[in-house]
């Protein structure tokens, strides 16, 4: 994969010139370059790049320098006459990690107004852009940001997620994303006699204990569960042993298996909806408030960016959440800093505006159900009901069980493939369940599908 990008590298080398002037050492580049980029004149032209409208939504609402935006929403004037421009691209099938890598490889040559200068990734595959040898991203040391200091306050893991090989930050997020399983009140009343959280989650305690509930749940018509796969897909995959790729070679997790294995199962007995996959419209309309499916896996994120919306108001406080079988980690939107950018002091300033203030992220916390990025403040509203109870949730304070499970979340098995692993694997598998392949033709499928994805890897290998 490195090699798809590697000529960013020489990104580096010609944009260290813009920011520290000729004549500098290699070895001089990053303390000049911060120096010279804070003295440097603004460019007018802020261009930001993702694959969804999330992050432009939380800009646009509490960046405090924002003026206007435009109808179609594709541009944010601020107060100072800066001009953002947005670029959306779809992140399924990797659309937008290939649109991305060409237009930064033309970085160096592109005009200041076509820059990119700030980008999104996702945890999936945000090392592919915080590597040092690639240099795509400025380390944040750089803009002026000092991560012991300005980001004191952040979640560890979302730091550990986004250093490089040299101790370097390279990025910061506004979210950390715990995931719990969340699910329909008026549901568990009918099939377990209650809704109460402590006495839900005895019944989704474990695997088994799930399996048993999603039997019950069939008898009283009721799905546990939307999809063939999908919606259980990342708690598996988020408590593998192995990361997915070591040197040259895909290794599936003994984990991956069990979730092939339940998956199946739950396909085959009737104990989820068989919609094909996330974020189809069948998928969405089981979210409705006359779905017959029970719950869903989700980080606060997908509380208020996905159900929320799917729900509507007839299902506002039909809703709680729980611990689940496992905890587990899902998703987290990083922000990045191009290198090239011309505007250096504004990046940082929508850094540290959006990703290290307590006020502005606890305003999101308040507006949106987000589960942001400051201990402290998730610890408060964890011990205080009336500052974190939801409406939505039916007056439940999620942030009980959001901020213990925040703390354990480990990031030290993420590659750079983790995206196209995944949708490669439950492409595949997706096929088996719905009985269109046997099992060892899916196997044989995910082999072909994620070599011919990533040409510089060679081999599958399976658990014993």
């Amino acid at each position: 994969m490195k090699k798809k990008i590697v000529s960013m590298a020489l990104i580096a080398a010609m944009t260290a010139t813009m920011f520290a002037g000729c004549g500098s050492s290699s070895a001089s580049n990053s303390s000049s370059s911060s120096s010279s980029a804070s003295n440097a004149k603004e460019g007018k032209v802020l261009n930001i790049w993702s694959w969804n409208d999330e992050f432009e939504t939380r800009f646009n609402d509490f960046y405090p320098e924002v003026e206007s935006v435009s109808k179609d929403k594709t541009e944010t004037k601020l107060k100072d006459g800066t001009v953002v421009k947005w670029t959306i691209n779809p992140n399924q099938d990797g659309v937008y990690q290939q649109k991305l890598d060409e237009a930064l490889q033309n970085q160096a040559t592109a005009s200041a107004d076509d820059k990119i200068d700030i980008f999104l990734a996702e945890t999936d595959y945000l090392v592919k852009y915080t590597d040092a040898d690639v240099n795509a991203s400025m380390p944040l040391k750089d803009l002026g940001i000092d991560p012991d200091k300005d980001l004191a306050d952040q979640y560890q893991y979302t730091k550990d997620a986004a250093t490089d090989k040299n101790g370097d930050l390279r990025a910061t997020s506004w979210q950390a994303c715990p995931g719990l399983f969340v699910y329909r009140r008026g549901i568990a009343k009918d099939a377990f006699g209650t809704d109460d959280p402590e006495k839900i989650q005895e019944k989704v305690k474990d695997w088994d204990t799930f399996e048993q509930s999603a039997k019950e749940l069939k008898d009283k018509g009721y799905y546990m569960l939307s999809s063939m796969g999908a919606d259980t897909y990342r708690v598996f995959g988020n408590n593998a042993s192995e990361p997915w790729v070591q040197g040259d070679t895909v290794t599936v997790d003994p984990n991956l298996m069990k979730w092939v294995e339940q998956s199946k199962k739950f396909t085959d007995e009737g104990y989820n909806h068989k919609v094909s996959g996330q974020w189809t419209d069948d998928w969405n309309k089981d979210q409705g408030a006359d779905s017959k499916v029970f719950g869903w896996f989700f980080p606060a994120w997908g509380i208020n960016f996905t159900i929320q919306p799917n729900a509507g108001d007839k299902g506002a406080g039909d809703w709680a959440v729980c611990n689940g079988p496992q905890s587990y980690n899902w998703g987290g939107s990083f922000i990045l800093a191009a290198q090239g950018t011309d505007n250096p002091k504004l990046v940082k300033d929508i850094m540290l505006k959006l990703t290290a203030d307590k006020d502005t992220l606890l305003k999101i916390t308040d507006k949106t159900l987000d589960y942001t990025n400051t201990v402290s403040g998730m610890e408060e509203y964890a011990a205080d009901d009336k500052k974190g109870d939801s409406d939505f949730l039916g007056g439940e304070n999620p942030y009980k069980y959001f901020a213990p499970a925040a703390e354990s979340i480990k990031m030290d098995k993420i590659t750079p493939y983790d995206q196209g692993c995944g949708e490669c694997f439950q492409n595949a598998f997706g096929d088996y369940f719905n009985g269109k392949v046997s099992f060892d033709k899916a196997k044989k499928n995910f082999e072909t599908a994620i070599l011919e994805r990533y040409s510089d890897l060679k081999k599958v290998e399976w658990p014993k």
